[in-house]
């Protein structure tokens, strides 16, 4: 890290940002990602970056952690112009990233991964004993409430979490950057994480974090800024900062337009649930419906059973007893195939371990589900793979530069689309989502809403699972409200309030149960 020219006071008396980047540029074939983007944050501040996937946001991230460099422009620290040519020059400057994919050894304890490949030695074998007193400055200052002589992989997420932060900070960061940290945590470690991050901020350290959670940012954050299509789209600081204000610079566009969903008319049942007890929760039977071109939300806290009821539907873990009809007729579905022929669809939670094959191409991955419907002669009917996926790419609106594109390299609003369209190949009656718009952006999620919306007035049943409280209460007809593996209640459209649905998620009365 090369430092040049003298650290310099503000116009307004006050110190320079402790870390700053100016007009940064950077691209890639085909690809200009970040046009003059620039970037502040002062000593024990929280700066939100947020932006739809693909607004810059990770490129601009990587260059401050010294694992991309910037075609042009230029960056600070203490106002001295510093050049980061690596992930070693942005740690000797205090820059440290914290990875959305956590990067631990699972074979080492708590102690062993703070100081992985910085050990403290004597005699030229590691200190052990060491080692373990001078992680616990760090386990304390994230609040971890283990052994450094744990192993990582008996850990909860959360913990695991706290670990990469101490990790950065036994390195002396000054500045850490949290990409999507509470991804996947539940609500109560995401509140550890917080506290953690206040904790963090009033010792001076400041955090860069970057999130499509708008709540936590508006929780959290000191000063928000937003990048839309690698350029600077605005900044927010204080009470400016608001889900709608955050929104309109993201997308340019009001937040009013983003749930499209109008109640239709009854349909006939399409999906009838009698009794239903899953492996997760075999001690509870779930009855419910759904009406063709009905959406019916699932919605419940972490761990009340909403995923298990719709791997359990289409078949994925045997049910233990109960009956399930489609349109009338009763299946039994015992494997994901017997459930497509029947004609259901799942996208699952985890796109990238359970949705997707990331080597593989757009036009392979979208053609995956239907391959035994299209096969010739028991041959790859490659003719009718190539119609489906251009089909897919062009209905589902997905941003690629040809269906040849390893599914790997894309947005993961884009990946997201990819999965939908695999499944919608199969021609659904009925589509069980769970987390829908995951990890997403807010445009890509207006665009799945609009799918869904579409789908639904085809006739399309749709069952989907979801954390996100304004995606439940925007987007159904119906909420079916899950408390520690039973149905706790249902809410018609016109009920529906964050109030209500968190009474009955926290195991409060309802409500009538749907009938069957």
């Amino acid at each position: 890290m090369n430092g040049s020219a003298a650290p310099g006071i503000d116009p307004d008396g006050k110190p320079p940002p402790l870390l700053e980047a100016r007009g940064l540029v950077k691209s890639f074939p085909g690809v200009r990602a970040l046009k003059g983007v620039s970037l502040s944050v002062r000593r024990g501040e929280v700066l939100a970056a947020i932006g739809e996937n693909g607004a810059g946001k990770s490129t601009l991230m990587k260059i401050l952690a010294g694992v991309q460099t910037p075609d042009a422009g230029e960056i600070r620290l203490d106002g001295r112009l510093v050049r980061l040519r690596s992930v070693h020059d942005a740690l000797a400057g205090g820059i440290a990233l914290i990875h959305q994919e956590l990067n631990l050894a699972d074979n080492l304890d708590v102690a062993a991964n703070i100081f992985l490949g910085r050990e403290p030695r004597r005699g030229g074998l590691i200190d052990r004993g060491r080692e373990h007193r001078e992680a616990r400055e760090f386990w304390n200052a994230v609040g971890l409430d283990v052994s450094p002589a744990a192993m990582v992989s008996e850990l909860a997420i959360g913990q695991q979490q706290l670990v990469e932060i101490a990790k950065a900070l036994s390195t002396q960061a000054r500045v850490l950057i949290m990409d999507e940290p509470t991804s996947s945590l539940s609500a109560r470690e995401a509140g550890n994480l917080f506290q953690v991050i206040h904790r963090l901020r009033s010792r001076g350290v400041s955090i860069i974090y970057i999130s499509h959670r708008l709540g936590e940012v508006k929780a959290i954050a000191d000063r928000v800024t937003v990048l839309r299509d690698g350029e600077n789209a605005g900044e927010l600081a204080g009470d400016q900062i608001s889900h709608a204000a955050m929104v309109k610079l993201m997308v340019g566009r009001d937040l009013s337009q983003f749930y499209p969903h109008e109640t239709p008319a009854a349909g006939e049942l399409a999906l009838e649930v009698s009794r239903l007890r899953t492996a997760a929760h075999p001690r509870h039977e779930i009855s419910f419906n759904v009406r063709r071109g009905e959406m019916v939300g699932l919605a419940g806290l972490v761990g009340a059973g909403r995923t298990e009821i719709l791997l359990t539907l289409f078949g994925v873990t045997p049910a233990l007893g109960g009956r399930v009809k489609v349109c009338g007729e009763e299946v039994a579905p015992e494997s994901p195939q017997e459930a497509i022929r029947a004609g259901l669809s799942l996208v699952p939670e985890n796109r990238k371990h359970q949705g997707i094959i990331g080597e593989l191409s757009v036009r392979e991955n979208v053609s995956l589900a239907s391959l035994r419907r299209d096969e010739q002669g028991g041959f790859l009917n490659r003719r009718r793979e190539s119609e489906l996926s251009a089909e897919t790419i062009r209905t589902l609106r997905i941003k690629t530069p040809g269906d040849r594109q390893a599914v790997q390299f894309l947005s993961g609003g884009n990946q997201q689309k990819v999965v939908l369209g695999k499944w919608l190949a199969t021609q659904p009656r009925i589509l069980f989502l769970d987390e829908p718009t995951r990890g997403i952006d807010i445009g890509a999620k207006q665009e799945i809403y609009k799918l869904m919306e579409e789908l639904a007035g085809r006739g399309v049943a749709i069952l989907f699972a979801s954390s996100e409280m304004e995606e439940v209460l925007g987007m159904s007809d119906r909420v079916l409200v899950m408390n520690e593996g039973r149905l706790a209640g249902e809410l018609a459209r016109r009920e529906l309030s964050e109030e209500a649905v968190m009474h009955l998620a926290t195991g409060g009365k309802n409500a009538a149960l749907p009938t069957e």
